[in-house]
């Protein structure tokens, strides 16, 4: 199965160069410039994960990942949000998880380190997911 990735990133450089290297590991990208088209696509294309830069113009980052978080409560849902930021102080990091995120991915990106990051948080809330699933059948 291919996994959908939202790719939220402003910067049109940082946005093509990971979109490109992702998309030749074989993931099917969907990309948002702003917090706003980020929040509009998580929304409405439920993709697998989620890659949240924090600097973002409209809503930023850590408001776009809360807004996210709200909306999927109430569904049961938890789509894995890593941020990926140039924010590299501890500071930065909690607020990231603070806001619902559920890693944090310094810029520069290591492509095998995010890889490795993406597969394991979709393969630990996909099952997650599916056992809420499995949990809300039974009598």
């Amino acid at each position: 199965m291919t996994l959908k990735i939202l790719l939220v990133e402003d910067n049109e450089m940082n946005r093509d160069m990971l979109s490109r290297r992702l998309y030749r590991k074989g993931y099917h990208m969907i990309l948002a410039e702003d917090g706003q088209q980020g929040i509009e696509l998580a929304l409405s294309v439920s993709p697998d994960v989620i890659l949240m830069d924090m600097n973002l113009p409209i809503i930023d980052g850590w408001q776009a990942t809360k807004t996210i978080r709200k909306h999927e409560k109430p569904l049961g849902k938890h789509t894995p949000i890593i941020a990926v930021t140039s924010h590299a102080m501890t500071s930065d990091q909690e607020k990231a998880i603070n806001a619902g995120c559920d890693h944090y991915e310094p810029k520069p990106i290591n492509l095998d380190q995010l890889i490795e990051k993406i597969e394991l948080l979709h393969a630990m809330y996909q099952s997650k997911n599916a056992e809420k699933s499995c949990d809300e059948t039974q009598p």
